[in-house]
């Protein structure tokens, strides 16, 4: 028996409406079960707490539980791989941050590409650094701190998070700047305690880390890296003003595994965007020293490819190795 044209076709468009359904009604119930978020350095990092503070709005405003879950080691490597080879379901995500893209460079054995292997949600946070020396050293002034290095070089020792993590490439690019030797000092840990007591002389810190102490007076701070100064410490010059032409930051965001599907990426990103605009992650942010940044994926899909290509320049000039 012959099926009227007009009638199969219908029938057709409801077939296609049903083999549609499920997944639809799956996207549109995302998420469902709670999702982990991947940090890839220790608890109470600059990482670790804008995380936090976005993934506890994030539970309230969408149901579920968002769980941040660290995973330190090999400059956050560890965690971006494991967030490359998850499920492309938008139930594992990478807390990014510049030390991403700086890795890019940095090692050349990775089994993943940060731009290629990972789909940008969004960008959630921005602050300058601040360069702090310790209390020990009786500098107040980065004028006096470049004439001190320049009597004494290779006698000042710079701390970093490690390898490649942004006090080590703020660092070097601060040496090669303003034409001192300092020597670099790695911590897998937090090194502000060494700082404090005089081991080590010199941080550029994320700001998260360390204006605590320096609200408290315990840490002298000479300058914000921004190439304008901070509403968080707006009596701290911007290092631009002795070094021309510095300017950086730290910045975080969001990422999930490649492929993970469009509609998934677009809740995220719309929910993220309604989360930054919060007055109380505003408040938290800048008692952090920081502000919103928000956007498209597309948006920090080109941060990640212009922060990749500007810190390469450096480690390479500066011969950077992951040990």
């Amino acid at each position: 028996m012959k099926l009227h044209r007009r009638k199969f076709l219908h029938v057709a468009a409801g077939a296609s409406l049903l083999g549609a359904g499920p997944w639809r009604a799956w996207a549109q119930s995302y998420p469902s079960r709670p999702v982990r978020i991947l940090v890839g350095f220790p608890a109470a990092s600059a990482t670790d707490v804008v995380a936090r503070l976005i993934a506890q709005s994030l539970s309230e405003r969408l149901g579920q539980q968002f769980v941040v879950e660290n995973r330190p080691g090999a400059g956050s490597n560890i965690a971006a791989e494991a967030v490359v080879h998850a499920a492309p379901d938008g139930y594992t995500l990478l807390a990014m941050t510049i030390t991403n893209t700086v890795n890019a460079t940095l090692y050349r054995d990775l089994n993943f590409d940060i731009t290629r292997d990972i789909a940008p949600v969004v960008a959630t946070f921005k602050s300058p650094l601040v360069l702090v020396v310790s209390p020990t050293l009786g500098i107040k002034t980065v004028p006096d701190l470049i004439a001190y290095a320049k009597a004494h070089p290779g006698k000042i020792n710079y701390a970093s998070f490690g390898n490649g993590s942004a006090p080590h490439i703020n660092g070097e690019l601060f040496k090669m700047k303003a034409g001192i030797d300092m020597v670099h000092v790695p911590y897998r840990g937090n090194p502000v305690p060494d700082l404090l007591a005089g081991q080590v002389q010199v941080l550029i810190a994320p700001m998260p880390v360390v204006i605590g102490q320096i609200r408290a007076g315990k840490l002298p701070a000479l300058a914000v890296t921004s190439a304008t100064p901070s509403s968080a410490l707006p009596d701290v010059p911007p290092l631009a003003n002795f070094v021309p032409g510095y300017d950086t930051a730290i910045w975080h965001g969001i990422a999930a595994p490649k492929n993970t599907p469009a509609d998934i990426i677009d809740t995220l990103n719309k929910d993220i965007n309604a989360v930054l605009g919060e007055d109380r992650i505003k408040e938290r942010f800048a008692e952090n020293g920081g502000v919103p940044i928000g956007g498209s994926p597309a948006d920090l899909a080109k941060l990640i490819v212009s922060e990749k290509q500007k810190w390469g320049e450096v480690i390479q000039a500066a011969k950077i190795t992951p040990e």
